[in-house]
């Protein structure tokens, strides 16, 4: 099963990080998604960039807008997408993410979704 795995992270804490400890947090979750494609566990994973827009109907007309969240705190800054063969499989891997326990309140979290299945096959 592929689960999706959306990153969240706060920008002013990210922001603020020493050189130092960022470049160790970029090594670790390397070397996190390095493991995860030698297991041939790993679909795809990308860092998304600023910023985001929302296209939403206001009446008849879609309108963009910044977004997709006014007032968030947390924003997605990246996701990974995993191919496993049980949920248990994704929680653990979720769980063992480097940037939950880099430092407190830096990490953020992880919102991990199951991809739909149609017609019997996976997207």
């Amino acid at each position: 099963m592929k689960y999706l795995m959306l990153i969240y992270g706060n920008e002013q804490i990210w922001g603020s990080l020493p050189a130092g400890d960022l470049a160790t947090l970029i090594g670790e979750v390397d070397a996190f998604n390095e493991e995860l494609r030698a297991r041939g566990e790993l679909v795809d994973v990308q860092g998304l960039d600023a910023p985001a827009r929302s296209v939403r109907m206001a009446g008849d007309t879609p309108v963009v807008t910044d977004g997709p969240y006014l007032e968030a705190k947390e924003y997605v800054g990246s996701y990974f997408v995993v191919d496993v063969d049980s949920e248990q499989r994704a929680l653990e891997i979720a769980r063992s993410y480097p940037g939950l326990r880099f430092a407190p309140g830096v990490g953020g979290g992880i919102e991990m979704w199951p991809l739909m299945i149609r017609d019997g096959v996976e997207n």
